[in-house]
């Protein structure tokens, strides 16, 4: 375990969703797919109080609606089921009724009520979903053969070529809680609840208003913060679930180590959403965006999604070329308070803008720079406190060629 950054977090280096007490996952081939895994889950031994951030595309995909619905109600989720290969949006009463079904299902297979199971979806939007092979996964979910997180992790994906987990440990009240979790997504992401699902666990207590009111804020810093190609999914879904089974006193807002709990949600939401940035469709660089010296933290963040969601500042990444110009364009459509004459920007080391004017630079040293894996960009405007860091990837010829064919 790697000590991080001075807090009292340690990163748990093949931690997944089933390391926090009480987490079950698996996955399963039901032919949704023609032979990789398709259909997963996350089951706790009890149930868990839940909170959820969802997509704001006004098509929002059913299983979302049918999730939301059991959170707003209850407030505890114990299982998750999801699928692949069909995202079961746009799909009218029948798809919602499909949710619902699923829903109910696997409530039945698992013994748990039917306002604690939670359905998502992700893959082609239109298609109603085959419930014969939706199913054929629920009643797969007992089986041991089935079990295990990397089963869970690889059957959500969809073009992704990675799957994507991070974990945390830390102390409260003396227990050791973890909070662990893993994430899809790829393409159609965009700085706007990404195409992308991400499910967190802990077995940390904690209350229910303060949990939503942390996973929003931490998703602000996070999964509201990448971006692979500028889109907003229909599916779109954070979920955490907290079953108290470290038997902690209930973290609240109130709570001494509260602090050190929301650090551990916000590590996790950050290393999900970077590695889902990294993942983009033909990507073959990330990128980071870091803004200081912003009027706030949320002008630090605009400026920040400007700079990450330009195509030709992701474009000029791949290609290598240090055109700074296409930097300094994204800042001034930011539509951000700012002084141009104070604006400065480096390629990681190599500052090529000071006080809105060009410096003399190595253009070899930049592209040499721009080649690495791993390219970070600093924008600092001196015009006050606020700061930021947004993260994407570069836009490649690859990119095109799989979305030119994702159907066929």
């Amino acid at each position: 375990m790697a000590q991080l950054k001075e807090k009292q977090l340690k990163m748990i280096e093949n931690g997944n969703v089933t390391t926090p007490k009480g987490f079950q996952a698996g996955g399963v081939h039901t032919g949704l797919r023609k032979s990789r895994l398709d259909f997963g889950w996350i089951h706790s031994e009890v149930p868990a109080t839940a909170a959820g951030v969802y997509t704001l595309n006004a098509f929002r995909a059913a299983p979302l609606q049918v999730t939301k619905d059991s959170i707003d109600k209850s407030g505890k989720i114990q299982t998750i089921v999801v699928n692949s290969a069909n995202a079961n949006a746009v799909t009218g009463p029948e798809g919602y009724q499909n949710a619902l079904d699923t829903q109910a299902k696997a409530a039945e297979i698992k013994g748990v009520d039917v306002d604690h199971v939670a359905v998502a979806s992700t893959g082609i939007i239109g298609v109603q979903l085959p419930m014969e092979k939706i199913y054929k996964g629920i009643e797969a979910m007992n089986d041991e053969v089935n079990q295990g997180a990397e089963r869970f992790e690889t059957a959500i994906l969809t073009t992704d070529i990675v799957t994507k987990h991070a974990a945390v440990q830390f102390e409260v009240d003396g227990k050791l809680i973890t909070i662990a979790g893993a994430a899809k997504g790829s393409g159609m992401i965009a700085p706007n609840m990404a195409t992308m699902l991400s499910f967190i666990t802990t077995d940390a207590d904690v209350e229910q208003a303060s949990l939503e009111k942390a996973l929003r804020s931490v998703t602000d810093q996070s999964f509201n913060m990448i971006t692979v190609d500028g889109d907003c999914s229909t599916n779109d879904m954070v979920l955490v679930l907290a079953n108290g089974m470290q038997e902690n006193n209930t973290l609240n807002e109130n709570h001494a180590e509260w602090s050190v709990f929301v650090e551990g949600l916000r590590y996790v939401s950050q290393e999900l959403a970077k590695q889902i940035a990294r993942d983009g469709e033909g990507a073959t660089k990330l990128i980071e965006v870091k803004v200081k010296g912003a009027a706030s933290d949320k002008v630090a963040g605009e400026v920040a999604k400007a700079i990450i969601s330009s195509n030709l500042v992701k474009t000029a990444v791949y290609g290598s070329d240090p055109n700074w110009g296409r930097i300094i364009c994204a800042v001034g459509y930011s539509e951000q308070p700012l002084d141009v004459n104070k604006v400065s920007v480096s390629l990681g080391d190599i500052q090529v803008v000071q006080n809105g004017l060009p410096l003399d630079f190595s253009e070899e040293a930049g592209t040499t720079y721009l080649e690495q894996d791993i390219v970070t960009i600093h924008v600092d405007l001196n015009n006050g406190e606020g700061e930021a860091t947004a993260w994407g990837c570069d836009l490649t010829y690859e990119y095109v060629k799989i979305n030119a064919s994702y159907r066929t």
